[in-house]
């Protein structure tokens, strides 16, 4: 049975992407801030027949993210699939003309630094293994700036650029690496369910063959 980390993981889309691909045969190690977010998720999915273990680290932490995805392999024999959703709040967002360096830095502490880590922590056993997947979700300010978001879609579009890169390279590795933009408030019941935004991500995972997608599509929204 393959493995699934999501870092990050919440209620929302963490729980989703569990759920779905839980029932697609994978078990699942959650990674949260806090033990009392990830409770209720690892109940919920203990209910529906899915292998389920809780880890706590914050993303902001390199050494805690490494040490709790490497015990997350040990747990389970390895890491198939890791999947990272950074999150940032209408309290995080400023302005592109009025951010400075440190509201910058804030949000790569929230984005680009954890994801390097990951990579660093799950690739030599990808590699070696000859297969895997992580997967990036973010903003639509990753691929279309948007002047309120201005230090979050810095941070965004760098994201976007290395999961790029990492795209190209490990593509004829047996890895895949994708990029998922939401371009609308994850709510239940709305173009951005979790659960529609979970299976394009399984899709994108199972056909491995293009590196991104936005969800919803605003050209059929356009249309």
């Amino acid at each position: 049975m393959k493995t699934i980390a999501i870092i990050g993981a919440g209620p929302n889309l963490g729980l989703s992407l569990a759920q779905k691909f839980g029932m697609n045969n994978f078990q699942v190690a959650l990674v949260s801030r806090h033990q009392e977010t990830l409770n209720p998720l690892k109940d919920e999915l203990t209910e529906m027949g899915i292998a389920t273990r809780t880890y706590i680290a914050d993303v902001r932490d390199n050494g805690a993210l490494s040490t709790a995805l490497k015990q997350i392999s040990q747990d389970f024999g390895g890491i198939d699939v890791v999947e990272f959703s950074p999150y940032a709040g209408p309290q995080d967002f400023r302005n592109v003309e009025e951010i400075q360096i440190k509201d910058v830095h804030q949000q790569l502490e929230m984005t680009v630094f954890p994801a390097m880590t990951i990579v660093q922590t799950v690739l030599p056993e990808m590699k070696q293994r000859g297969s895997g997947a992580i997967l990036f979700n973010s903003g639509i300010s990753a691929v279309m700036p948007i002047p309120q978001l201005g230090n979050t879609g810095i941070a965004a579009a760098g994201l976007r650029n290395y999961a790029q890169n990492l795209h190209n390279v490990l593509k004829n590795q047996g890895i895949y690496v994708g990029f998922l933009a939401v371009a609308a408030e994850i709510k239940r019941d709305t173009a951005g369910d979790p659960d529609l935004i979970a299976g394009e991500w399984f899709n994108l995972y199972n056909k491995h063959d293009q590196f991104e997608t936005i969800v919803p599509d605003l050209k059929a929204h356009a249309d």
